[in-house]
């Protein structure tokens, strides 16, 4: 008996645990209280009986953001960059976005520069985003790292410098980022900002195709099909080119067809080497589109037809193709 009570007890209990954290949080007007109850509304949150209200959200975040508190101002930008609670609005969220980069904070500075870059509530602006990407990349920011290295590598927004696209992509790579380490395989490989080293481009293509990117798969395959910086080796070259062919990159694709088309690497077999090079051309990739066409008039791998041989090979033709690229 004396047990049934006491269990009774403490299941009554439970409510007021739960609901007496409820008073305390909406009392509490400091800035970071606000900016959690804010948050809170924002998603919900049942062990509080907070129900999702995502304007009374922003309105809490707003207050905390008008006391200057960083987190609530970034979380306001992203809600008027997404339209959360708010009607959407570019210039409120590069407002937001400003006020927290020009604090320092790597978040809003990474945001107001894709805002430069997109041209979203401020005019583009190439040399603000080389700004305030550089602000977050001093910072360590990864994806900056790598979009600096980008514009350095193309000339965007400062002077072409093939050695700081080389810095900032090192940078990156170096963080584990999948992109850099496929765009500094890219510098070793043509020696841009870098003497030329088959090897390193290997070694950061591999890094990169590990991680799952398409490119880094497609050249790690090119490098053993044609034995740059490996040893040559058409099965790994397949390997690669299907990890990157599944994914749906379309250079890739082509090289997959080429291979079955060859039998290097695999047995010669036309029907997959149709399979591979439709796949790329229904994405507009010219050799693939002219490679199926020649399929078609010759009838490998399909059954012969020359009006599907003339569209394809016409598409072809109109998508940039020159008969010197064919590499079949």
């Amino acid at each position: 008996m004396m047990n049934r009570r006491i269990a009774f007890i403490l299941l009554s209990m439970v409510p007021l645990w739960t609901w007496s954290a409820v008073p305390t949080a909406v009392n509490d007007t400091t800035p970071e209280a606000l900016y959690r109850l804010g948050q809170y509304y924002m998603e919900g949150n049942d062990s509080l009986g907070i129900y999702m209200n995502k304007e009374k959200g922003v309105e809490l975040i707003r207050r905390s953001a008008e006391l200057g508190f960083v987190d609530a101002q970034y979380r306001l930008g992203v809600c008027y960059a997404e339209g959360q609670g708010v009607p959407q609005d570019d210039e409120q969220a590069v407002y937001w976005y400003r006020k927290v980069a020009e604090q320092g904070d790597v978040r809003g500075q990474w945001k107001l520069g894709v805002c430069y870059e997109e041209g979203r509530g401020v005019s583009q602006d190439y040399a603000q985003v080389v700004y305030w990407y550089r602000k977050a990349a001093e910072q360590g920011y990864v994806w900056a790292q790598n979009n600096l290295g980008s514009y350095y590598s193309q000339g965007l927004g400062v002077s072409q410098d093939y050695g700081q696209a080389v810095y900032w992509y090192r940078k990156a790579a170096e963080q584990g980022d999948a992109g850099a380490q496929y765009q500094l395989g890219m510098c070793y490989e043509g020696g841009q900002g870098v003497f030329q080293d088959y090897e390193q481009a290997v070694y950061w293509y591999r890094k990169s195709a590990e991680q799952g990117n398409a490119w880094g798969q497609c050249n790690l395959g090119l490098c053993y099909a044609e034995g740059q910086g490996v040893s040559q080796d058409y099965e790994q070259a397949v390997y690669w080119y299907r990890k990157a062919a599944e994914q749906g990159d379309v250079d890739a694709q082509c090289r997959l067809g080429l291979s079955y088309a060859n039998g290097q690497g695999v047995p010669q077999n036309y029907e997959q080497a149709v399979y591979w090079w439709r796949k790329a051309a229904e994405q507009g990739y010219a050799n693939a589109q002219y490679s199926l066409g020649l399929c078609y008039a010759n009838g490998q791998g399909v059954a012969q037809d020359s009006k599907q041989a003339e569209y394809w090979k016409k598409l072809a033709i109109q998508n940039g193709y020159r008969p010197k690229n064919h590499n079949r």
